[in-house]
C-alpha cells in the first residue's frame, strides 16, 4: 500500500485517537492527534496534514454533529483544498451527505473497518496530490502567461528594431499561425516565444517547451510522441510525449536547426496527418498544436546543404520574426542594464542605484556578442563585485576583443576613424543629436559641424 502522507486525527476519545495511531503507524509519513478542536489551527500551520480524521462530535451526549461542522469551516477557510474525512458513532445517510455539501471528502462510522477505512484513505491521499499538482499547474501558467494585455510589458525594449517585432506580434494576436522566430544565440528568442503564447488564442492552454540542443538524438522520438510500457528497457509504465500533452495549445521547439534529418521527416509526418503514434504502439493518437519554432542557425543554409527539409521549413514558418542582436538595438542596452542593476542590488542587498555616463558608453560601445544573456551575466558580475552607489567603466571587464573589433581597430586613417564613430553615435542614437554627441563626448554643435564636414 502506498504512503498516506501526514495525517492529523482530532476525537476527543484517547482509545480511538492509540487505536488509529497504532494501526496507521505502517503507512503514514507522520501522524499527529489532537483531542480538542481548538488545536486544528496550531496543527494546519505548523504541520501542514496531508488528511484529516476528524470526530463529529466532542460534547457528551452530543449526536447532532454540529461541532465538527464548525471545524470542517474552520479547516476549510486555512485550507480550500484540504482532505477532511468525518468520522462518527452517529452515522446516517442524512448526516453524510451534509457532510459531503460543506466541504468534506468522505464520511467513515465507528467502530470502523480496518480495510475500507485504508481504502478511503488511500483514496484521500490521491485526491490531495491531484489537488495540489493542479494548483502547481496553474501557478506555472500564470507565470508563464503574465498578465499584462501589452506584448510590450515583459519585454525591455525601446529601439526601432524591437518596436517592429512587437507591432508583428500584436497582428498575429488573434491567429494560430505557425511562428519560426530567429536570431542570435542570447537574443531572447524563448523570451518571445511565450510572448507569442500569451498574446495566442491557445493562451490558458498548454505551453510545452522541448529544447533540440540539449536532448540527445536517440531520446527525442520518445519524448516528442511518448511511449507505451515495455517499448524499451526502462520503459516501465507508458509516458505521453510532449506534442500529445501540448493538444489544445502550444509546442515550442527551440533550436530546430539542430534536428537530424530522419527526426524532420518524423516530424513533418506528424504536422502533416495530426496524429501521432507513441513507441510500442499501434494505435494513432490524435494531436491539436501550434507550433512555434526557433533557431540561430541559417536555416535556410542550411536546406541550400541539404541538411534541412525544404517541405518541413514550409510548415513551420508560416510567418518568420526576426529578433536583432543587442548591438544593433541602440539605447535598449542601457534601458536592460539598468533593469538588471536593479534586480541584481535587490538580490544582493546592494545599495546602487545606477550607472555613470562614463559606464553607459563603454557598455554601448561594446558589440554583445552574448546579446541580451551576456549583458545579464556582466551585470549580475558588476554588482556583485562593484562598491559604492554607481557603477563605473572599470566595473565592466570584458573578454579579449571580438573579430569585429579587430577589423575596426585596424584601421588607422583618423578621418575614416571619426567618420565610424560619429555614423556609430548616430546608429545607437537613433538619430538623437543630442545623445549621439554625449556618446562622442562632445557638444551638439560641434556634432553637427562634424557631420557637416564629413558630409554625412
Amino acid at each position: 500500500m502506498e504512503q498516506l502522507g501526514k495525517i492529523l486525527i482530532v476525537d476527543d476519545n484517547e482509545d480511538v485517537l492509540f487505536a488509529l495511531n497504532l494501526l496507521l503507524e505502517p503507512y503514514a509519513e507522520k501522524i499527529k492527534v489532537a483531542v480538542t478542536p481548538d488545536r486544528i489551527e496550531h496543527f494546519m500551520t505548523t504541520f501542514q496534514p496531508d488528511i484529516i480524521l476528524l470526530d463529529m462530535n466532542f460534547s457528551r451526549d452530543a449526536i447532532s454533529g454540529q461541532e465538527g461542522f464548525e471545524s470542517l469551516e474552520q479547516i476549510l477557510r486555512i485550507d480550500s483544498q484540504a482532505v477532511v474525512i468525518f468520522m462518527t458513532a452517529y452515522a446516517d445517510t442524512d448526516k453524510a451527505v451534509r457532510a459531503i455539501k460543506a466541504g468534506a471528502t468522505d464520511f467513515i462510522p465507528k467502530p470502523w473497518e480496518k480495510e475500507k477505512l485504508l481504502a478511503t484513505l488511500s483514496s484521500g491521499i490521491k485526491l490531495r496530490r491531484s489537488r495540489c499538482e493542479v494548483n502547481l499547474l496553474k501557478e506555472q501558467v500564470e507565470v508563464l502567461s503574465g498578465a499584462g494585455s501589452s506584448v510590450e510589458e515583459s519585454i525591455i525594449g525601446e529601439s526601432a528594431a524591437m518596436q517592429e517585432v512587437f507591432a508583428t506580434i500584436e497582428k498575429l494576436r488573434d491567429t494560430d499561425a505557425n511562428i519560426l522566430i530567429l536570431g542570435e544565440n542570447g537574443t531572447g528568442k524563448d523570451v518571445i516565444a511565450r510572448l507569442l503564447y500569451r498574446c495566442s488564442p491557445r493562451y490558458g492552454h498548454p505551453f510545452v517547451t522541448i529544447d533540440l540542443g540539449s536532448i540527445p538524438e536517440q531520446l527525442f522520438e520518445s519524448e516528442l510522441f511518448g511511449y507505451e510500457k515495455g517499448a524499451f528497457t526502462d520503459a516501465r509504465k507508458p509516458k505521453a510525449g510532449r506534442m500529445e500533452v501540448a493538444t489544445g495549445g502550444t509546442l515550442f521547439l527551440d533550436e530546430i536547426g539542430n534536428l537530424s534529418l530522419s527526426m524532420q521527416a518524423k516530424l513533418l509526418t506528424a504536422i502533416e496527418k495530426r496524429q501521432i503514434s507513441r513507441l510500442g504502439s499501434t494505435q494513432s493518437v490524435p494531436i491539436d498544436v501550434r507550433l512555434i519554432c526557433a533557431t540561430n542557425a541559417d536555416i535556410r543554409h542550411l536546406v541550400e546543404e541539404g541538411n534541412f527539409r525544404q517541405d518541413l521549413l514550409y510548415r513551420i514558418n508560416t510567418i518568420e520574426l526576426h529578433i536583432p542582436p543587442l548591438r544593433e538595438r541602440g539605447n535598449d542596452i542601457i534601458l536592460l542594464a539598468e533593469y538588471f542593476l536593479q534586480r541584481y542590488a535587490r538580490k544582493y542587498q546592494k545599495e546602487m542605484r545606477g550607472l555613470t555616463r562614463e559606464a553607459k558608453a563603454k557598455l554601448l560601445r561594446y558589440p554583445w556578442p552574448g546579446n541580451v544573456r551576456e549583458l545579464q551575466h556582466t551585470m549580475e558580475r558588476a554588482v556583485i563585485l562593484g562598491d559604492g552607489s554607481l557603477l563605473r567603466p572599470d566595473n565592466f571587464l570584458f573578454q579579449a576583443s571580438s573579430p569585429r573589433l579587430k577589423k575596426e581597430e585596424e584601421v588607422l586613417n583618423l578621418e575614416q576613424l571619426e567618420r565610424q564613430a560619429v555614423e556609430k553615435a548616430m546608429r545607437l542614437s537613433e538619430g538623437n543629436m543630442t545623445r549621439a554627441a554625449e556618446y562622442l563626448g562632445i557638444t551638439r554643435f560641434a556634432l553637427y559641424r562634424k557631420i557637416e564636414k564629413l558630409g554625412l
